[in-house]
C-alpha cells in the first residue's frame, strides 16, 4: 500500500496548489461559485428538513422547528437563485454566524472545563473565532474577499506539504522492511 500512497498524496497536493492558484488568480468567480453551491446547499437541505418534519415521528415541537428550519432555508434559496449579490451576502453572513457560534462554543468549554488540555489556547481561539464572525457580519463583502485570498494562499501552502510529503512517503516505501517492522538500512 506504500508504495501507491505517495502518488495519491502527490496528486492531492498538486490538486490543492492548482485550486490555490486559481483561488488567487479569479476570486471573484469563486466566491461566486461558492454563492451558487451555497443556494443549492440550502434548497437541498431546506427540502429534505421539510420532508423529515412530516416524516419523523418526533415530538410536535421538533418537528414544527425542522419545518420552519426548513421553510426558511428554502426561502433563503430562492433569494440565493433570485439575486447573485444577495447570494454572496447571506454566504458571508452565514459564515460570520458560523465563527461567532464556534468561537463562543469553544471559548466557554474552555472557560468552564478546567482541567481541558490546552485550556488557554482554546480561549484564544474562540475568542479569535468571534471577532471574526462580528468582522464578517460587520463588512460582509470585503471580508468575503479576504477570506478568499487567505483560502487560496492556504491551499498553496497545503498542497506544496503534500508534494513535499508524497515524495517523503515515497523515499519511505523504497526502503526494505525487517521483520520486527523497523526500516532496515538500504544496501549500499
Amino acid at each position: 500500500m506504500l508504495p501507491h500512497l505517495w502518488k495519491s498524496a502527490l496528486l492531492s497536493g498538486v490538486l490543492a496548489v492548482i485550486l490555490g492558484i486559481m483561488v488567487l488568480v479569479w476570486p471573484a468567480i469563486t466566491i461566486l461559485v461558492a454563492a451558487i453551491f451555497f443556494g443549492a446547499f440550502l434548497l437541498v437541505t431546506g427540502i429534505s428538513q421539510v420532508v423529515l418534519a412530516f416524516s419523523v415521528r418526533g415530538s410536535t415541537s421538533g418537528r414544527v422547528l425542522l419545518f420552519v428550519s426548513g421553510a426558511a432555508a428554502i426561502v433563503l434559496s430562492v433569494l440565493c437563485f433570485l439575486s447573485l449579490q444577495e447570494s454572496i451576502l447571506l454566504l458571508a453572513i452565514w459564515i460570520g454566524i458560523g465563527f461567532i457560534f464556534r468561537g463562543i462554543a469553544t471559548a466557554m468549554s474552555a472557560i468552564t472545563d478546567r482541567t481541558l488540555p490546552g485550556r488557554a489556547w482554546e480561549i484564544v481561539i474562540g475568542v479569535i473565532s468571534l471577532i471574526a464572525g462580528v468582522i464578517m457580519l460587520a463588512s460582509p463583502f470585503e471580508s468575503l474577499a479576504t477570506l478568499t485570498m487567505v483560502v487560496g494562499i492556504w491551499l498553496i501552502v497545503i498542497g506544496v506539504f503534500e508534494v513535499v510529503s508524497a515524495f517523503g512517503i515515497r523515499a519511505a516505501s523504497r526502503e526494505p522492511v525487517t521483520a520486527e517492522g523497523a526500516t532496515a538500512p538500504a544496501p549500499e
